[in-house]
């Protein structure tokens, strides 16, 4: 006898259900999550970025990216002053394709740690980057700044990891007065000899203690030191902000072919919403690679 249209549909529905609970990886603890994960298709999808002068943000924008990434430097506190932020600013509110983030906070001849640290200029310089980032409607500035955090040879370890938590420390308070977020990046060992990693980021981010001063993965940098994508998932509620380059050169996605997908993945389990800005410093030809790099990016984060 054929069973009543309501049990072949409540049993159908529970069929569905537990088929999806099966699949997931990513740990939804309800069953409507599950079902919202199901009827999206289970596309990932961040917002995209490129490293680049503003300049470009109109072309950029065309490619499909959410925002751009400037430079401390090159847009906050230029070096022709006071009139070309000015200037910068006029374009910015004109052109209205948000800058998300700030890269190289800090030229490297100043120092975080050493003999020579100037915390003072250090954290005046940083105060009015903040500032400006925030005028600007942005939310995070990078630290990162390899050059000035390397631990010069023959001084102590110890002694320099507490000058740049004592530092940090006192940078947290300037992020959280301006609403702007520090997000601190772990650089390779070819950069900088110090905060190599994720966890070596988070023990100077869980010493401040404060959410204005967060971790930033830069999936090249981790490529670089061999650092596996699971440690996305270990430290993954301090992650903000990312970056991510091929390994061999700091290419754009598309150029040697690498796959990503392992970190994308990680990325995803941990439901990040973030940004993702390709952050490379030389191109063949800028205008077709970071186009094409959009393009593989988008089809990476769609097939983890």
């Amino acid at each position: 006898m054929d069973q009543p249209f309501e049990q072949q549909s409540r049993r159908k529905f529970l069929k569905q259900s537990a088929g999806i609970y099966a699949g997931l990886s990513l740990g939804a603890g309800t069953l409507a999550e599950a079902m919202a994960y199901h009827e999206s298709g289970a596309k990932f999808s961040l917002p995209l970025g490129v490293y680049a002068s503003y300049e470009k943000a109109e072309m950029l924008k065309s490619y499909g990216c959410s925002y751009i990434e400037e430079s401390v430097g090159g847009f906050l506190i230029p070096k022709d002053g006071d009139l070309k932020y000015a200037k910068n600013l006029q374009q910015l509110q004109e052109e209205k394709f948000p800058i998300r983030s700030y890269v190289i906070l800090l030229p490297g001849d100043l120092k975080t740690l050493g003999p020579d640290a100037n915390h003072e200029a250090i954290l005046k310089r940083t105060d009015l980057a903040l500032k400006r980032a925030k005028e600007c409607g942005s939310k995070y500035i990078v630290f990162g700044s390899g050059a000035s955090r390397v631990i010069p040879d023959g001084f102590d370890r110890d002694k320099a990891k507490l000058q740049h938590i004592e530092l940090s420390k006192k940078m947290a308070p300037l992020a959280e007065k301006h609403g702007v977020t520090i997000a601190l990046e772990p650089l390779n060992r070819g950069e900088t000899n110090f905060i190599n990693s994720l966890s070596e980021g988070v023990e100077i981010i869980n010493a401040v203690n404060s959410p204005s001063f967060q971790l930033l993965c830069d999936i090249f940098h981790m490529l670089k030191e061999d650092e596996p994508a699971d440690q996305i998932i270990k430290f993954g509620k301090h992650i903000v902000h990312c970056h991510i380059a091929e390994k061999q050169n700091r290419t754009p996605p598309g150029v040697a072919g690498d796959d990503f997908r392992p970190y994308l993945s990680a990325l995803k389990k941990i439901k990040y919403k973030g940004g993702l800005s390709i952050e490379c410093f030389v191109y063949q030809d800028f205008d077709s690679q970071s186009k094409k790099g959009i393009e593989v990016l988008q089809k990476q984060l769609s097939e983890v």
